[in-house]
């Protein structure tokens, strides 16, 4: 038999090496993810955010068939976190589970932000949100919303607490004004905690506040609640109707977290994403669970959570520039 040349041994080799080269490269036969992949949570360990990424990342890891490795980096509202995955490279590596904080408040309450949130990253899913419910002081006479509303005109002055400057039980308190005209004044505290503490005592009649840290006075009679703040009622709460049931316009609050990539992703990356963070949401055993840390789970596609995030940060926009509000 005829001995191979040079040329036809080289142009063999050279075609061997091909698919070898496609997966290094992530190539059709490599895919993605090929390698693990880090989840930014731009908040502390322990805070609502990390739980619920702890509770998610592993059944979407299952999915992906890579480990999913989180990596907590607080700083500023979650800016310092996800501003580290809005300078990453667009491969599907790098995420972040941000928050009503880091991807749309604090565009309008921080000057001099490091990322535009609709420029340097692209939205993935709404995952969850963490209804409040709007509660008051058991001293007040008042056994619905409107009834509060008009007992507070009455009074002219009606404080409610929050848990701080910028956060979302005051901005949600600044939106209620803003819808019904009450005449409410802002006092801000360290933490929820001296918040609660002080509506339950009747020092402040009112406060908007996640509902699974209220829900203890309520059932307690301590407090007295109104309304849900959130566009249905509550599982928690069935039987507390919602502010816009009770006349209260385009009133929905939500401290929700939602999940990013870098923009520029590519869209088939993106969808393999999203993919498996709806399959680990659908998971039955997974629901219960994220609804005892008082989280809704969502999954909402990426269009439909792009579209929803540009009127999420158009709407505390205008509440931030009229009442004037300010971080910390």
């Amino acid at each position: 038999m005829p001995q191979p040349t040079r040329r036809l041994l080289l142009g063999g080799l050279a075609l061997s090496a091909l698919p070898r080269l496609a997966s290094a490269q992530g190539g059709p036969q490599g895919g993605y993810p090929n390698k693990p992949i880090r989840m930014m949570v731009p908040f502390g360990a322990g805070t609502s955010t990390d739980i619920m990424t702890r509770l998610v990342t592993p059944r979407m890891s299952q999915t992906l068939g890579q480990p999913i490795v989180v990596e907590n980096r607080a700083g500023a509202g979650g800016v310092v976190g996800s501003d580290v995955i809005a300078k990453s490279a667009p491969d599907g590596y790098s995420l972040v589970m941000g928050s009503i904080a880091s991807h749309s408040v604090n565009a309008s309450l921080m000057p001099n932000m490091p990322y535009d949130v609709l420029r340097d990253f692209l939205p993935i899913s709404l995952v969850t949100n963490a209804p409040n419910l709007l509660v008051i002081s058991p001293q007040i006479p008042a056994r619905t919303l409107p009834e509060f509303i008009d007992w507070a005109k009455k009074q002219r002055s009606v404080s409610y607490a929050s848990a701080g400057n910028g956060t979302s039980s005051h901005l949600a308190g600044e939106l209620l004004k803003l819808r019904t005209g009450a005449p409410l004044e802002h006092v801000p505290y360290r933490n929820a905690a001296q918040a609660l503490t002080d509506v339950v005592a009747g020092h402040v009649p009112m406060t908007i506040y996640q509902v699974t840290a209220v829900l203890p006075f309520v059932r307690e009679g301590r407090m007295r609640a109104l309304a849900a703040t959130s566009a249905n009622r509550l599982p928690w709460t069935p039987d507390v109707p919602t502010a816009m049931e009770q006349g209260v316009e385009n009133f929905e609050v939500s401290a929700w977290h939602g999940l990013f990539a870098p923009a520029n992703t590519p869209a088939e990356i993106r969808d393999r994403i999203y993919a498996a963070l709806k399959g680990a949401l659908d998971a039955p055993d997974l629901r219960p669970q994220l609804l005892d840390q008082g989280l809704e789970p969502v999954g909402m596609p990426p269009a439909e959570f792009a579209t929803w995030l540009r009127g999420d940060i158009a709407k505390w926009a205008e509440v931030i520039r009229v009442s004037g509000a300010k971080a910390d």
